[in-house]
């Protein structure tokens, strides 16, 4: 009773001094791959009225308590900000302003 530590564990073995670098895996992805979501419309219209559809819905089932009269507590309006928050997601992917501020040679 007292000490949490067991002498039974075997001590940690030591770290080398120059460390083994990454593997090409845990690399950053290219370029190429990562503008894959930007230029296609199809999946950038799915998700983003996906998110502007379930912004939606958490924002009106928050609502829903005060069209009967009752006052918004903490609870709902932090509801609302987050159903705000995830539509303007939805509206900024199907708005996609990455990469328009600047002009690309």
């Amino acid at each position: 009773m007292g000490s949490s530590t067991s002498s039974s564990q075997s001590p940690d073995p030591p770290t080398p001094a120059n460390p083994v670098p990454a593997d090409s895996a845990e690399a950053p992805t290219p370029p190429a791959a990562a503008t894959l979501f930007n230029t296609c419309w199809s999946c950038r219209l799915v998700s983003g009225s996906g998110l502007l559809a379930a912004g939606s819905y958490v924002y009106l089932w928050a609502r829903r308590p005060m069209k009967m009269g009752l006052a918004p507590g903490p609870g709902p309006v932090m509801q609302m900000v987050i159903g705000i928050s995830i539509a303007c997601w939805g509206v900024v992917i199907l708005v996609d302003p990455k990469g328009k501020a600047f002009r690309v040679a």
